[in-house]
């Protein structure tokens, strides 16, 4: 793995607090994010990771209001983005903010964009809506996007209709859609998951050479560990809709201190010839989210949980004595010390 210089004394581009969002159904309420806390700071990439339904996607929809209100409600939270709480904004204001300072990839480009509009028609909506460009400077910028996302024949392909490119094509477009208004922020939500492993490996490079070029701000959402290690600068693994772990991206594939972290590490497959038999899975089944956690919400999947870990949810703390000028804070929610095989001696 490429080393990478983290910056831990950068301003902060994004700082959520205590983010928490209910959903309504007829069986009941479903807490899918309890109690989330995160910051970004600027040119930084930050990795969301957890298996579905451990809130990653939730989370990221809440931050910007696209969950369905209701069923969905957002009960506890605050999302500190440009001196603003974007929780608190009005619908029209939260719009100006969505897609103009801060750009969001889907996970399904066919069914994210609008098959009956031209790719370019969708392209320059935001253009002309956000930035006030007339419909000539709208599709010449629209052209350069795609020339800018790997696109040939940029200024023709304008013209075509979402079905005709290729899964990976209709990726590009989304990012440069993503792109069009110059945010500060990107947010992908698992935007190579629908992909062959060559043209995931391709939309990787691209994101790489974006970050280079343009310098910006990224939150990747995914359940792939191998995609995180080779372009995150810190990993927040998320488990029924809390964060258990947190670390810079060496530390945790390094070190995992969270058992759950350590279980999807085990399951990645290795060329090493002692793991390369049988890929391992981790046993049991995701939690209830029928209720707030009280308790760690993995215990029952855990290989090392005892008594306490079914009696208190803990709360994530530093391993590493929190944040310095040269080293970001790794955090875990955890009652067992993995290193020492021994209950934690703050806990």
């Amino acid at each position: 793995m490429t080393m990478r210089s983290v910056s831990t004394t950068g301003p902060k581009i994004l700082e959520v607090t205590d983010l928490k969002t209910v959903f309504g159904t007829r069986d009941g309420a479903v807490h899918a994010v309890n109690g989330v806390s995160f910051h970004l700071r600027e040119g930084e990439l930050l990795g969301i990771v957890g298996e579905s339904g451990s809130g990653k996607s939730v989370t990221m929809m809440s931050l910007l209001k696209l969950v369905p209100m209701p069923p969905a409600e957002i009960t506890s939270g605050r999302v500190m983005f440009s001196a603003r709480d974007l929780l608190s904004l009005s619908p029209g204001e939260i719009r100006k903010v969505r897609g103009g300072e801060i750009g969001f990839i889907f996970q399904d480009p066919m069914t994210s964009l609008n098959p009956v509009f031209t790719v370019g028609f969708q392209l320059m909506e935001p253009l002309r809506k956000h930035m006030g460009l007339s419909k000539a400077e709208a599709r010449e910028k629209a052209a350069s996007l795609l020339a800018l996302v790997g696109i040939p024949s940029p200024a023709d392909r304008l013209d075509d209709f979402p079905h005709q490119f290729s899964g990976g094509m209709r990726q590009r477009v989304m990012i440069a859609i993503a792109l069009a208004c110059d945010p500060k922020l990107l947010i992908a939500d698992e935007p190579t998951t629908a992909l062959d492993v060559t043209i995931q490996a391709q939309i990787l490079e691209l994101v790489r050479g974006l970050r280079r070029e343009l310098g910006m701000s990224m939150i990747w959402i995914t359940h792939d560990l191998g995609v995180v290690a080779g372009i995150a600068d810190r990993v927040a693994v998320m488990y029924g809709g809390l964060i258990v772990e947190h670390a810079a991206v060496e530390d945790l594939y390094a070190s995992p201190k969270h058992p759950y972290t350590h279980a999807l590490l085990q399951t990645l497959p290795s060329l090493d010839s002692e793991r390369a038999e049988k890929l391992q899975s981790i046993s049991g089944q995701p939690p209830s989210l029928d209720a707030e956690p009280t308790t760690c919400p993995f215990a029952p999947r855990c290989e090392f949980a005892f008594e306490r870990c079914f009696r208190e949810n803990p709360a994530i703390r530093s391993t590493n004595g929190g944040w310095a000028e040269d080293r970001v804070s790794h955090d875990v929610a955890c009652w067992w010390d993995i290193e020492k095989g021994a209950p934690r001696d703050d806990g």
